[in-house]
């Protein structure tokens, strides 16, 4: 079973195990202390399986936007919806907040996270061209907007104004 839960200090290690797994430049323990105790817009969550650290995900609160900072899985738990019960929670927290949508970047070749946030209704809306240090990648900017903001429509039929 996949348990979603707040980000706590005592999470930092696994979740920078899972970091390392996941990325060629890695977050720091500093990174992750910051965001969790200093940073008021943070939202961080982590996936526990069977109690141990299997993915963790964060969102900063930005005036009425969500941005996704990081979604990471470790890979011993893929294909478990482990991803699935992230996204599913920081779209939650963001309805609760009431923000109009959230936005992501996302490596231009990473095409199971593109699809995994296809699922979940975001779409692509640009580019940063290498925007990923590691590997000069460009990243595709994707969106999610949600049904209460006043210009959804707008979002979902661009071409109609």
């Amino acid at each position: 079973m996949i348990e979603i839960i707040p980000m706590e200090e005592k999470h930092i290690e696994d979740v920078l195990k899972v970091e390392e797994e996941c990325f060629h430049i890695p977050w720091t323990r500093r990174d992750f202390e910051r965001e969790i105790k200093e940073n008021n817009m943070a939202i961080y969550k982590v996936a526990l399986v069977d109690g141990r650290v299997a993915g963790y995900a964060g969102m900063w609160h930005v005036v009425t936007e969500g941005q996704i900072t990081n979604v990471a899985v470790s890979p011993e738990f893929r294909r478990m919806g482990v991803g699935e019960g992230l996204m599913r929670e920081m779209i939650r927290e963001a309805e609760e907040l009431s923000m109009i949508g959230i936005t992501l970047e996302v490596k231009i070749s990473n095409a199971p996270a593109q699809k995994l946030y296809t699922k979940f209704g975001f779409k692509p809306e640009g580019f940063r061209k290498n925007y990923y240090k590691d590997t000069n990648e460009d990243a595709v900017i994707m969106w999610k907007y949600f049904e209460f903001y006043e210009d959804y429509e707008k979002t979902q039929n661009p071409a109609k104004e």
